[in-house]
């Protein structure tokens, strides 16, 4: 199944609970006050497979990292995958990641973006999410898509178009 989304078009809200005993909807995120002159915030919206899983653990460190700069940018970071609160909360707590995880246990976001994919894991069909990320702008507009990349240096790539935003 294709997602309705598509670059340069508006992104349709969705609420889903976060970490930090949260609850996550796109409209109230694009909004923040964490940003200098309170301009409206651009989104990176990160999906990814499993919590403490080697590719997502380096991933999670690499936004991790460079978090400052991606708040300097005025965009906030999230993760998304279909773990539980209390694993994201784990998770977080083990990488003392400084944003927010998201939890879709029903798959809510991952259809929305079409990010759900038939894989091979240790040769059995699975269904799971491909590791995907969606840069969103101030104005709630699909800006970029990366799909199904690979962990490493993946954030410094993304940073690097949200600083053309």
């Amino acid at each position: 199944m294709h997602s309705s989304m598509s670059v340069d078009h508006p992104v349709p809200d969705f609420t889903l609970p976060a970490t930090g005993n949260q609850t996550f909807s796109l409209s109230r995120a694009q909004g923040n006050a964490l940003v200098p002159q309170n301009k409206g915030l651009a989104l990176v919206l990160y999906f990814y497979p499993k919590d403490s899983t080697p590719g997502c653990t380096t991933e999670a460190g690499e936004f991790r990292d460079l978090h400052a700069q991606f708040l300097k940018a005025g965009c906030a970071v999230y993760g998304i995958s279909r773990d539980s609160i209390q694993s994201h909360e784990n998770f977080k707590a083990k990488l003392k990641l400084p944003f927010e995880l998201l939890s879709d246990a029903e798959e809510t976001a991952c259809t929305a973006f079409g990010v759900i994919k038939q894989k091979v894991l240790y040769g059995k069909p699975v269904r799971g999410i491909e590791r995907s990320t969606f840069v969103i702008d101030s104005g709630g507009v699909l800006r970029r898509e990366w799909r199904g990349i690979k962990a490493p240096d993946h954030a410094a790539e993304v940073l690097a178009f949200v600083k053309t935003l």
